[in-house]
This record gives C-alpha cells, structure tokens and sequence, in this order.
C-alpha cells in the first residue's frame, strides 16, 4: 500500500465486505486512516480490521432498493458524511443456460447490476452536496468482456455494470467519480477449489504476469481510484486481470515445456 495515501477523516461503505476481496479492500481502507462500514445479509464472527480499529457492520440485503438506501442512511448517522462507496458484492455459481430457472436468472441480475445502482443512487445524493464530493467504485468481472461456459447471466449482467458505470459518470460528474475495475482470477480461499488440485499453478501460466491476482491488488487499485491521485478520473475501467489470459490458439500451438 502507499503510505501517501490518506483516508483520515473519510466515510467508506463496502459492500460485501465481510469476506473475500471486500475483506481486505475494507482492511485497506481502515489501514490508510478512514472509517469503514460493511455490509452483508449476516454479520460475521470476525470484522476487518487494521490499526486498532474494526469496520462497522450493517445489515443489509442490498437487492432490495429499501434497503440499500436505509443502508446508506444508517451509514451518514453513524459517520456523518459517505465518501466512498465500493460495490464489491457480487457472484455467481455456475448454471447451464438451457436449464438455468428465470429465478434464477433475475437474482444474478439483481446482485451484480441492480444492487450496484440501489445503493450508487442513495449515495450519489450525499456526496453531491458534500464540499469534497465522492467515489464510487464498482468491481467487476472479466466475464463482461470474455464469457465463459456456465455464466451467462452473470457475465450479462456484469457486462451491463461497465455502461452503467460510464452512464453513472456522465451524470453525477464532476462531484461524483464514478470507475469501474474489471478483475480477473483471483485466489481466495473460497475460489481455491475452482482452479484445480493445484492451487491454481497451472491456470497461472496463461496469465502473462506469471500468478494470479490475490485481493489486495484490487484493493489497492480502490485506493488509488478514491483517492485524490485519481481526481480526474472518471467513467474508466481499470484491468486488474495480469494483462488477461494468453490465447488459447497459442498455447495449442507452442510445444509443451516442463
């Protein structure tokens, strides 16, 4: 983390912050000084922390637009002022497009982009008369830009956060920042599973950066984004993938190394 980058004195919300990449974004944002708030449908038994100090956690299920705008709410009187928003909830288990139930469907739709705007809009509306405005960061996925079998909804859906966030940003700029950052693979112990008995060392070697990303590299692109470093950018999507993956037609062709 840089230690140049000072969040004292700054209300940050996190959704889904209470595992995961959302976890260690939280801890980030605790460790570079500002006051931090979580949300999921469950309080956890352990809290992000850093520094001595414990992210506040609300309960909240952010599909329900009451709700993340009550969220939001709660957020302001507890810290009186909201300057970053980071929608980090989101996911998806794979489903077959043929079969997948409208259900279904609708509640990855719900999640990943509808959630986002339910909990952007109540913000917008504190930061924009906030003297300093504010920050919204959404995480997205590389499956908006590269599908894979088994996440149709998902990747639509994420797919729709990319324009939502650049339509975002044309309209609640300039006291509004609001950027997206697409991630790629990732290891967390809840993903561990996904990429093989290996621990993910072979789907390593498609990624040109030679590892997968672990969360604090999407953390610490949150700080930059919130930051005044990045005070006129805006509408971006920012790849935190390791330059993405080799294409296949190339691995195919290259002879096997051991």
């Amino acid at each position: 983390m840089n230690a140049t980058i000072d969040f004292g004195g700054r209300a940050v919300l996190v959704t889904g912050g209470t595992k995961g990449i959302g976890f260690v974004i939280a801890e980030r944002f605790l460790a570079a000084g500002a006051e931090v708030a979580v949300c999921g449908r469950n309080e956890p038994d352990v809290l992000p922390g850093a520094g001595g100090r414990t992210a506040r956690f609300f309960p909240a299920d952010i599909r329900d637009a009451a709700a993340a705008a009550a969220l939001v709410e709660s957020v302001v009187a507890e810290f009186g002022r909201l300057d970053v928003l980071v929608n980090n909830a989101g996911g998806s288990p794979d489903a077959d497009a043929a079969t997948v139930s409208p259900r279904f469907v609708q509640r990855v739709v719900d999640l990943n982009l509808l959630a986002p705007f339910y909990v952007g809009q109540p913000a917008n509306k504190v930061m924009r008369e906030q003297e300093t405005g504010g920050s919204i960061i959404n995480i997205g996925s590389v499956s908006a830009h590269d599908p894979q079998p088994g996440t149709a909804a998902y990747s639509a859906a994420k797919a729709g956060l990319v324009v939502l966030t650049r339509a975002l940003a044309l309209e609640w700029s300039p006291k509004v920042r609001v950027n997206h950052i697409t991630t790629g693979l990732i290891r967390t112990e809840a993903a561990a599973h996904i990429y093989g008995p290996d621990e993910g060392a072979s789907v390593a070697k498609v990624i040109p950066m030679g590892r997968m990303a672990v969360p604090g590299d999407v953390a610490d692109t949150c700080l930059y984004l919130a930051s005044d470093l990045a005070s006129y950018v805006t509408g971006a999507d920012i790849a935190v993938h390791g330059g993405g993956e080799i294409p296949a037609r190339y691995l195919a062709a290259r002879p096997a190394t051991s």
